[in-house]
């Protein structure tokens, strides 16, 4: 068996299966763990969530913005982005079936066997590993209820809930977790999330910030994060303690599978679309 973690496909479904050719992926024998953003900026949204769907338990997703975005696409509760190529997904005959099936997919995965935890985005520096996967666990379980669009998903588009404490509301602790698990890149002096900047650390642009994974982080001392969201890193980060997969495929550039027995990335540049 081997364990395979993938970045950001963003609907890049031809790459993925590429990719996956070039380690021949078995779903009988394997595992892909998905860092999310399954859909959104390729062109082939559609197939590559039905696909992945159809690997049933050998395939280990969390959601990422874009996919919760979706739910609110389909909602009706938000309009599709010009940038996005979701029109086909939206149109489909399974796409309440493709919905329900994202619905109980998790915010965070936990291998532990290799003490790892993936998430979209990272986890919060003051965070530990219990309580990244109980604020995830409460989020889940909103995402499960009928009541998750109104109650959770109409909610969850703020700045304003930056800053974490034990005695935030429920519904405000739900929110920083989307917040942090699926947005986060840096982070002011005072530990508060900044949502403006995507540009990598060695570029103008970002004074007085800092990347979540340079500040001191109590999940890292114990457990390797994997995570994805950031693709001006390209999968660049000195820590030895993370692992960046998002190397912008749907931006031109490639998708980085991650081999973790081997420890050993395997990557396929864009396709050339016909």
């Amino acid at each position: 068996m081997a364990t395979y973690f993938i970045g950001d496909i963003q609907g890049c479904f031809d790459e993925l299966q590429a990719i996956l050719s070039k380690v021949d992926f078995t779903p009988s024998k394997d595992e892909l763990w998905i860092v999310g953003d399954m859909v959104a900026r390729g062109d082939k949204s559609l197939e590559t969530l039905r696909y992945i769907k159809s690997l049933a338990g050998a395939a280990k997703p969390v959601l990422g913005n874009h996919d919760l975005h979706l739910l609110a696409l389909h909602g009706k509760l938000k309009r599709p982005n010009p940038n996005d190529k979701l029109d086909a997904l939206l149109a489909a005959s399974d796409i309440n079936t493709l919905i329900d099936w994202l619905r109980i997919q998790p915010l965070v995965r936990q291998h532990s066997a290799h003490k790892l935890l993936m998430t979209h985005a990272g986890v919060p520096p003051q965070w530990d590993v219990e309580t990244v996967i109980q604020e995830a666990s409460s989020v889940h379980e909103a995402l499960r209820r009928p009541d998750y669009l109104t109650e959770l998903i109409a909610k969850m588009y703020t700045n304003d809930v930056d800053t974490w404490s034990l005695s935030m509301p429920p519904l405000k602790r739900k929110i920083y977790c989307i917040n942090a698990l699926t947005r986060m890149r840096y982070l002011h002096h005072d530990g508060r999330l900044d949502f403006g900047c995507k540009q990598p650390p060695n570029s103008d642009g970002h004074s007085g910030l800092i990347p979540w994974f340079e500040q001191t982080s109590l999940a890292a001392q114990t457990h390797t994060l994997v995570f994805g969201h950031w693709a001006s890193l390209m999968g660049k980060v000195a820590h030895p303690a993370l692992k960046a997969l998002d190397t912008g495929c749907c931006w031109g550039q490639y998708l980085t599978l991650w081999h973790l027995e081997s420890n050993q990335k395997i990557t396929q540049k864009r396709l050339e679309k016909g």
